[in-house]
């Protein structure tokens, strides 16, 4: 495995995004085992692009305008959503005090999806992995799952430092209600421009 993957993947998770955001919010509203919960989720959420990148679906998705647009307006929607709530205080940064198996499963699903619903995703590991493994290169695909399990390892693992990190400024930022308020309202204007930017990227 080469370093420049190392580095490369690495650069990759560690800069912020919806999956990064999200881990952040849980660590804050609802702990370090909400903000792990988190992570493990976003990290669920990429399986798909993954699998679509190393069988070659991803291709498909890519000369699909209706497919990509479709899935594209659906991740959109939901990170509307997602601001919607938060602002309202009962979406990502709603302070739950002792998360119940309810909020347990919110916090996986809402992770899942956020990812889930980005066809970009798909589009980039597809030009992305390829690039690491030499053509006519025996067993490539099976290099690639390494590849790809080496990328969610390591998106796990520095979105679960995110939201540890998060979890241990908590309660001094949850002693201050109006700046729980301040940060809530950020989070979700953060969510509309991420919708706004995934609205307008193309193929």
């Amino acid at each position: 495995m080469s370093l420049a993957f190392l580095i490369t993947s690495f650069v990759i998770v560690a800069t912020p995004g919806t999956g990064a955001l999200y881990t952040l919010a849980a660590g804050l509203s609802r702990g370090a085992r909400a903000s792990v919960l988190a992570a493990f989720a976003c990290t669920l959420g990429t399986v798909p692009h993954l699998l679509a990148a190393v069988t070659g679906l991803a291709a498909v998705l890519h000369a699909s305008g209706v497919a990509f647009q479709t899935i594209k307006y659906a991740g959109v929607a939901y990170l509307l959503y997602m601001a919607w709530m938060t602002w309202r205080d009962t979406g990502a940064l709603a302070v739950d005090t002792a998360p119940q198996p309810a909020s347990r499963r919110a916090v996986i699903v809402s992770g899942i999806t956020l990812n889930l619903l980005n066809p970009k995703l798909t589009i980039f590991f597809f030009a992305f992995l390829p690039q690491f493994v030499p053509a006519g290169e025996p067993h490539s695909v099976a290099k690639m799952l390494a590849l790809s399990a080496v990328f969610m390892a390591m998106t796990f693992v520095v979105f679960a430092v995110y939201g540890v990190c998060a979890a241990a400024v908590r309660d001094k930022v949850l002693s201050r209600p109006r700046l729980v308020d301040r940060i809530r309202k950020a989070f979700a204007v953060t969510f509309v421009a991420l919708s706004g930017r995934l609205a307008v990227e193309s193929r």
